[in-house]
């Protein structure tokens, strides 16, 4: 029998197959080696982080003052400026996904300038009180400038707030934010001692806004350093802080006078309107604090100084904003903004000024506040936001 013939389709198809064959032949070699394969996954996304920087005015003096814009992936931005290393303002979103910047201050430079309530401001020599603005190191008396009552607060009348730092900009695969950098001068509002300051603050995508204090001297000092802003997690400038839930990682916190010069004692805040061991509105006890028109006390972190650890847990009801408070320093400060001006009404924000402790260089018993020449002070704080 005459064996049968292939279809011309059959045929065809086979001169295709050959020719599919050849054309993947001549694209591997066009791609490298033989070996190649063309990707086909999606293009990378290459948006990264960015941190700029613009004109912010000039300082009294005619000293010209820079703003730092940092933006993360999401979008979320925090601006800084270098007149006293300040936090100018915080944006990030809500259950919705709508931002708000949460951190009180000024919509420009003149209002920094003038006298306010240390809004955003990194605060020293030694922020918190001295009692009587007078303290003894190695038997020596020094006396401070006395701007708060008897006492001397936050570095005195020319502290760190209202200084121009030098600035650096750090631009990491993870992090972009400023390295900012001041010498105070020997005898600076009564300290004693060089010292040369740096405070890195930067911003990431995990909505973390980090400051990390670093501090030399030529001559044993004391020093005590923070960050004073203003929260409020609604929005800056939206109602008052009374109805946020706060969760204070803290079993003790310290007595005071009436000048709110701690006393020595280290109370317990059981059973006190102090409590914040478990989540209560700010607002909830307040009117229980009518000296001091609301909180303005230093407590005590739980767990080990020098240890990253949460300090505090604040929430929104409202916008479902979070922001957790993680320190390696000692003590918090928390202020419900009782006597705020500068535009702003009382308790329209809310303060957790990680610290050492108030009037420390006369508390022997208290963590040491003490810096030698050839030892660096070093303290963190890590603000994170989320929602909820």
């Amino acid at each position: 029998m005459k064996p049968r013939e292939a279809p011309a389709q059959l045929t065809i198809y086979a001169l295709l197959g050959s020719l599919t064959l050849l054309l993947a032949s001549a694209r591997t070699t066009w791609a490298g080696s033989p070996q190649e394969t063309i990707p086909t996954q999606p293009k990378e996304n290459t948006t990264n982080m960015t941190i700029e920087r613009s004109d912010y005015g000039k300082t009294a003096d005619g000293r010209s003052v820079d703003l730092f814009t940092l933006t993360n992936r999401h979008g979320n931005v925090v601006k800084l400026t270098n007149y006293g290393a300040i936090i100018v303002s915080v944006e990030v979103p809500d259950r919705d996904n709508n931002l708000a910047n949460v951190n009180l201050g000024f919509p420009s430079l003149d209002g920094y300038l003038q006298r306010h309530p240390y809004f955003g401001s990194t605060v020293g020599r030694f922020c918190n009180r001295i009692a009587g603005g007078k303290f003894s190191l190695d038997g020596k008396t020094y006396t401070l400038v006395v701007n708060n009552g008897p006492n001397h607060l936050h570095g005195g009348t020319v502290g760190f707030d209202k200084l121009l730092w030098d600035a650096e900009e750090i631009r990491e695969s993870e992090r972009v934010g400023v390295r900012f950098s001041v010498v105070s001068p020997d005898g600076q509002e009564g300290y004693p001692g060089t010292l040369t300051v740096t405070t890195e603050t930067t911003w990431n995508d995990a909505n973390e806004l980090t400051y990390t204090f670093k501090a030399t001297t030529d001559q044993p000092t004391v020093l005590n350093l923070t960050n004073h802003a203003y929260w409020n997690l609604a929005g800056a400038g939206v109602g008052d802080i009374l109805n946020h839930q706060l969760e204070l990682a803290c079993d003790e916190f310290l007595s005071v006078d009436d000048t709110l010069i701690p006393t020595g004692e280290i109370v317990s805040v059981e059973g006190t309107p102090l409590d914040f061991r478990e989540p209560r509105r700010i607002g909830e006890r307040i009117e229980l604090l009518p000296a001091t028109k609301g909180y303005d006390h230093c407590y005590v972190v739980r767990g080990e100084a020098g240890k990253l650890r949460r300090c505090g847990l604040v929430k929104d009801p409202g916008s479902g904003r979070v922001m957790e408070v993680l320190t390696t320093q000692p003590g918090v400060q928390f202020y419900t903004g009782n006597h705020l001006g500068g535009g702003y009404s009382p308790h329209a924000g809310f303060c957790l000024e990680t610290q050492h402790y108030p009037d420390s260089p006369n508390r022997p018993e208290f963590p040491t506040t003490r810096l030698n020449p050839g030892e660096t002070f070093e303290e963190t704080t890590v603000h994170r936001f989320s929602v909820e």
